[in-house]
């Protein structure tokens, strides 16, 4: 079946005001697709069609604080208390009690949120990236299962993690630099990933130690653009409508920590995911590292029903490999949910 066309929506309630993208027949079954930082809704450029063509309804939004979405005015209202309610009223909108819901990175933090906290409106659940347990958790969570032979307590006690923490004692600074070249940063941020012969420590890990983003420089560097990730004309839009909107909102997700853990603490049946999960762990991420550390080892006592699947790419997987995460994507759907694969809904 041929890809299907994309067209655009918004929503608008009281509380928020969400675009997204669209494809495929309205009374199709239903996947979300959900993207983090500092992403779009075209993020999720290659699946749309592709699932839409299928006979499912696509459906992409930019994120709140993002593209054409609502810029909010306070770090409180990016906690994902709020990100998930939006979800829910996008949801609502459609007229389904249900989705699929995909996410990644802090996509993938809402996602885990909505299982967890909705799962009565979830068929199933997938995370490009992040495991279950840990982002949405808080910073806090994450720390334990840092691996330690890598990240040494004394020289690195966030680890890999070390970014937040900027964030958290120089939110001003951090966004500044971003704020700075919304160009330059994208291109410097969408990379493809590297296998390495021996494992190095990531580069966020000196974040703090080196004086902020890009070793304490006021912009980006102007480096080459990675095509295996983005093309010109991809990175433009991405970098319009951050200069549009500024760092503040996507930057503020990373200010919740608290926030968060306190959310997910009020998560349903003890925070278990009885749903189908489906994790795809991107073998080349240095920051959400699943292969030498424990990060992933919450989720496999959490999820009851759990699909795991690597992809040998960087953290930027659903642009970077997009056939294998359709492939992945689209097999354990029709393996799992057969319910829910188009014509047998």
């Amino acid at each position: 079946m041929a890809n299907a066309e994309i067209t655009e929506h918004q929503l608008t309630t009281e509380r928020h005001s969400s675009f997204y993208l669209a494809s495929g027949p309205e009374d199709g079954p239903l996947v979300i697709f959900l993207h983090g930082w500092p992403e779009l809704a075209i993020s999720w450029r290659h699946q749309l069609p592709v699932f839409g063509g299928l006979g499912f309804r696509a459906i992409a939004p930019d994120m709140r604080g993002y593209g054409r979405s609502r810029i909010h005015a306070h770090h409180s209202d990016y906690a994902q208390a709020e990100v998930a309610a939006d979800m829910i009223e996008l949801l609502d909108s459609l007229g389904r009690e249900k989705a699929i819901w995909v996410g990644h990175d802090w996509g993938s933090a809402t996602v885990w949120a909505l299982a967890s906290h909705h799962p009565d409106r979830c068929h199933a659940v997938a995370s490009l990236c992040v495991p279950y347990a840990t982002l949405e958790h808080g910073l806090d969570a994450c720390l334990p299962l840092i691996d330690r032979e890598m990240y040494p307590e004394a020289d690195f006690p966030v680890g890999q993690w070390d970014y937040i923490r900027f964030y958290e004692e120089n939110f001003a600074r951090a966004t500044a630099v971003f704020d700075a070249s919304p160009y330059h940063a994208i291109k410097a941020l969408f990379r493809r990933g590297k296998a390495r012969v021996e494992p190095r420590p990531s580069p966020t890990a000196f974040i703090r130690a080196t004086g902020g983003w890009y070793g304490g420089a006021d912009q980006a560097p102007d480096i080459p653009r990675d095509d295996a990730v983005i093309s010109e004309a991809e990175l433009c839009a991405y970098a319009s409508a951050l200069e549009r909107n500024g760092f503040f909102g996507p930057d503020s997700y990373y200010m919740n920590n608290p926030g968060n853990a306190a959310y997910a603490a009020t998560a349903l049946n003890e925070g278990i995911l009885e749903m189908p999960t489906l994790f795809l762990l991107a073998e080349y991420d240095e920051v959400c590292e699943c292969l030498r550390s424990n990060l992933a080892g919450p989720m496999r006592n959490y999820c009851r029903d759990l699909t795991i699947r690597h992809i040998q790419s960087g953290h930027w997987m659903a642009q970077e490999k997009p056939g294998e995460v359709n492939a992945a994507l689209l097999r354990w759907l029709a393996t799992t949910l057969p319910p829910c694969w188009p014509g047998d809904a």
